[in-house]
């Protein structure tokens, strides 16, 4: 499958894995593959999310934030339970030992093959899927993006409702910048 890919699906796909390592991730997951297209800023996907207005940088930081939130609350709620107030825990513990006192450690580096996520893999599927429909010879960024946004719900299409574009807003903006087939 991967002989298919452009020089650009190929980096963006690379840069995925360097997002999730970077991230210290131990998955590459949509979210990652979508980082991955802004990362490598080059072919139909790119400049589909260019055109919407979302960045790297901003798609970055609502990705490095997923799953922290919602395990702070978790934690909360079941301290909660036996009576332990975990924001009053926090702020004595920084009032004693300094900000981010009771920060978790980063997950060790990973070194070697991250795995793709069942999300990530239909994604690559989907894409796969589009370019047999569209008769293209080619997987490009932007059939990579359209497989994305079609394995919804995920993590790539709640980046992208944070940042305020829809996914099929997304798809409009690929089709109009991928290359038409002649008849």
């Amino acid at each position: 499958m991967f002989d298919r890919f452009t020089k650009g699906a190929r980096a963006a796909v690379v840069m995925a894995q360097e997002e999730a390592r970077a991230l210290r991730h131990d998955h590459v997951g949509t979210e990652h593959v979508l980082l991955g297209i802004l990362a490598i800023d080059r072919g139909p996907g790119a400049a589909a999310l260019a055109s919407l207005g979302v960045g790297f940088e901003p798609a970055r930081a609502y990705v490095a934030g997923l799953g922290h939130q919602h395990d702070d609350a978790l934690d909360a709620d079941a301290l909660a339970t036996v009576g332990i107030d975990l924001a009053e825990v926090k702020r004595a513990a920084e009032e004693s030992f300094g900000p981010g006192a009771l920060d978790r450690s980063p997950k060790p580096f990973q070194a070697g093959h991250i795995p793709f996520d069942p999300a990530a893999k239909k994604s690559l599927e989907l894409a796969v899927r589009e370019v047999v429909h569209r008769q293209d010879t080619e997987i490009n960024d932007g059939h990579i993006l359209l497989g994305v946004v079609g394995a919804e719900p995920n993590p790539a299409t709640a980046t992208l409702r944070a940042l305020g574009v829809e996914p099929d807003a997304v798809r409009e903006a690929v089709e109009r910048e991928l290359p038409h087939q002649a008849a």
